[in-house]
């Protein structure tokens, strides 16, 4: 006999695939090791024992008969004398004598096995063992077929993880609004006041409201509940492949096919059986006629053959189809579920309705094929798995892990000041925004980079002082609290982003906003995708800054006008072809057109008569004759026309009798006009970067001059007049072909930089030593040129 044991591999599947089997499955495997046993039994049998037996069925000849029947009784009674005589000797005792020896009986055996029992009664055994080992193929065919064996490996793997998470157990207690602790007191509590509490009211406290669970959420956890780092780090982990495991396997529905199709094979199989069997399990008999034309081998024709495990076959058989039966019932069973139910959506109500968890999101496909699967087996495992498909379950394991790697003091460590003199706190690329944050009650200044989907919560009131707010393509929501703290305090934004829709809603609300810096791509008609017509709202704004590619002016920034004080647009090289809602903004004090491809002075400049400061950098500037029309802006102060195309400045800009500053710097130039010295309320000119040869002596007449640059120029000589202009302070003469410094350096007493650095001068005069105010650090040469100098002003210099 062959053990039993041999088969128990037919029976076991790994441990962790049970949660894959619902009952119907386990209990056909049982069937089919069962139905496996009768078919091992019966082919053990049928090797092990002689399968048939038979003997030559005598048939009497018509002469042999008569002659019997022709005897006369005398005869007869002759021949019992002999008999008598002969019988006291002993008595042999013979059956009918066939002469047949060992070999022909088997000859004859194996013949009529073959030729007369019925193929069903020879092969009853191997067809059992052949149908049970279908059966159970089939049962186990989609944990082994290589399209869906991976997914379910890798949905068990997930799936023990997250039950065993101690994330899981604290999700799910904190919708409770209660730790592990404080449970423990509650209960101890309960048992304490349970004699004095009647049954209804003690039912009616345990039953409380599944809406009401979510409002205790907000109560502040201790410390002793916080999971460490690594359970921290391996539950983001969880979620993250939750994630990628859900947008795989949601995409196709093979692990539903497989099932169906391995199901209605097994019910078709089983129709097949029972028909089959049901009529040919008859043929089972334990006589059976042979009759085999070996007559001149044996000497018979007609044999009388016994099927010696006739009797038992026939009561496997009986067995064998009643198990078949079942079988088939739990089958039809299985398909009535898979049909009857949608199995290819999957709905986590009663989940978010237990745990207060709302966001759990329903699942399809082979997802939602697996969960109802796990139900069968147990329903807590699709309730410990959900969570880690809520977001918000995400959003508190990223919130605790912020918390605990982003203390407090780790903040303050991070505290800088800015260019606002505020103290500033900057946080580039997290998860979240840390709660810690709000206890650095000093902060200033917040600078987020980067940081997605996260919720500025009302504790940001504890941040007294905050007046500054930078998002660096960020996407930020606020508590209503926060909205109304930032509607009174909030001073300054600054938003980066992609995408105008990216642009938060809430900034047209901050009634005390004074600065707003808005920079990304938009759409050219910008009224249209950036709804600034709800700028008007923002009644203390003075400065606005784009950082865009608009096209023209638009009109909701027009309706600022009446307090906007500062406008800086940045276009990027897109070209601006309509200024004209330039002349509405007669409040202007400093604007900035910065690379908007303007090939002229826009006339609309000219209108903006409060106008101190202009900045036209980086545009396309060839011809600046419309420089005559400043004449009327009689405030201005700083004209910046660097970075362009210049190659003439026109004789007009004498008429710019206000002017402080001037930025000539990276054009084209190559004279300087003694109109230009005209302008003698000048304190700082910058001239670098052009093709300058000639510095005219009227530069002497600037007697307010305190700035004055021609680096990277082709200047040979230096008037002595411009050592007449004693306020200087910065004089910048690098990169040119300067062979001699004028000793006359020496009136410059208040000179403090002085950049000689890439010319070709061979010494420097010693009147160096006159400017007092002027140090190492601040002389731009090469070494060995300083090392010219008198080692006493040198060792001055040095001094600091």
């Amino acid at each position: 006999m062959i053990p039993v044991t041999e088969f128990r591999q037919f029976s076991e599947q790994q441990p962790a695939l049970r949660v894959l089997k619902p009952w119907w499955d386990v209990f056909t495997d049982y069937l089919s090791v069962v139905m496996l046993m009768i078919g091992v039994f019966g082919c053990t049998l049928q090797v092990m024992q002689d399968k048939i037996i038979c003997l030559p069925q005598r048939m009497s000849s018509p002469n042999q008969t008569t002659q019997l029947q022709n005897k006369s009784e005398p005869e007869m009674e002759s021949l019992l004398p002999l008999h008598s005589h002969l019988s006291p000797l002993p008595k042999e005792m013979k059956g009918l004598k066939t002469d047949l020896d060992l070999q022909q009986y088997s000859f004859i055996n194996q013949m009529c096995y073959e030729k007369a029992l019925h193929w069903y009664a020879k092969y009853f055994p191997y067809l059992v063992l052949i149908h049970t080992l279908i059966f159970m193929v089939c049962s186990n065919f989609w944990f082994k077929f290589p399209g869906s064996s991976s997914k379910i490996e890798h949905f068990i793997s997930i799936l023990g993880k997250c039950f065993d998470s101690p994330w899981t157990t604290r999700a799910l207690s904190e919708v409770s609004g209660e730790n592990p602790e404080e449970k423990d007191h509650k209960k101890n509590a309960a048992n304490r006041c349970n004699v004095n509490v009647p049954p209804g009211e003690s039912n009616l406290e345990k039953t409380q409201s599944l809406r009401s669970i979510p409002e205790k959420i907000v109560v502040d956890k201790p410390t002793a509940s916080v999971l460490d780092k690594k359970e921290g780090e391996q539950a983001k982990a969880l979620f993250e492949k939750v994630k990628k495991f859900r947008l795989h396997v949601e995409e196709g529905d093979i692990l539903y096919i497989m099932y169906v199709r391995q199901t209605v094979f097994k019910v078709l199989k089983f129709l097949l059986i029972i028909a089959y069997n049901s009529v040919l399990v008859s043929e089972v008999q334990i006589t059976v006629k042979c009759n085999v034309d070996i007559q001149d081998m044996t000497g018979y024709k007609h044999f009388s053959c016994n099927h010696t495990m006739a009797h038992l076959f026939s009561k496997l058989s009986y067995c064998y189809l009643c198990f078949v039966v079942v079988y088939g019932l739990t089958s039809l069973y299985t398909s009535y579920w898979l049909f009857y139910r949608s199995l290819k959506e999957y709905s986590f109500e009663y989940v978010r309705q237990e745990t207060g968890i709302d966001d759990i999101p329903d699942v399809k496909n082979d997802f939602a094929f697996m969960l109802h699967m796990i139900d069968q087996y147990d329903p807590l495992y699709s309730k410990r798995f959900a969570v880690f498909l809520s977001e918000v379950s995400e959003n508190k394991l990223k919130q605790l892990n912020l918390n605990h790697e982003w203390t407090a003091e780790k903040l303050r460590q991070r505290l800088l000041t800015n260019a606002n003199n505020r103290l500033e706190l900057q946080l580039f690329m997290l998860s979240g925004l840390p709660d810690t944050i709000f206890e650095v009650t000093e902060l200033q200044s917040l600078k987020l980079e980067i940081i997605n989907n996260v919720t500025i919560p009302a504790a940001i009131t504890k941040l007294e002082d905050l007046q500054e707010l930078s998002l660096y393509q960020c996407c930020l929501k606020l508590h209503t609290t926060a909205t109304s703290f930032l509607k009174e305090n909030l001073k300054v934004l600054r938003v980066k982003f992609d995408d105008s829709r990216e642009l938060p809603h809430w900034l047209y609300g901050l009634r005390n906003l004074e600065e707003l810096y808005l920079t990304g791509s938009l759409s050219p008609d910008a009224s249209k995708n950036i709804a600034l017509e709800s700028l008007r709202e923002l009644k203390c704004l003075k400065t606005l800054s784009l950082k865009s590619n608009l096209t023209k002016i638009p009109q909701p920034i027009v309706d600022v006008s009446s307090h906007l004080q500062r406008l800086s647009i940045f276009n990027d090289g897109t070209k601006i072809v309509m200024l004209n809602n330039l002349k509405k903004m007669i409040n202007l004090t400093e604007l900035e057109l910065v690379r908007c491809d303007l090939e002229r002075i826009p006339h609309a400049v000219f209108s903006l008569t409060n106008l101190l400061e202009l900045d036209l950098k980086e545009n396309n500037l060839r011809s600046i004759e419309e420089i005559v029309s400043f004449q009327h802006l009689r405030k201005l102060i700083c004209l910046k026309l660097w970075h362009n195309s210049i190659m003439y400045i026109p004789e007009h800009i004498k008429k710019l009798g206000s002017l402080e500053r001037l930025y000539f710097s990276n054009n084209k130039i190559e004279i300087l006009p003694s109109h230009l010295f005209l302008c003698n309320k000048l304190r700082y000119l910058d001239l670098s970067n052009n093709d300058i040869r000639f510095i005219p002596p009227e530069i002497g007449v600037l007697q307010s001059l305190q700035y004055f640059s021609v680096t990277c120029n082709k200047i040979e000589n230096l008037p002595d007049e411009l050592f007449f202009c004693k306020k200087l302070k910065t004089l910048k003469l690098g990169k040119n072909t300067l062979s001699l410094l004028s000793p006359k350096i020496s009136y410059l007493v208040l000179l403090t930089h002085l950049d000689l650095k890439g010319n070709h001068f061979e010494v420097l005069p010693r009147e160096l030593g006159c400017c007092r105010a002027l140090k190492r650090s601040g002389l731009i040469v090469e070494d060995t040129l300083f090392e010219t100098l008198p080692s006493d002003i040198r060792d001055q210099m040095k001094a600091e």
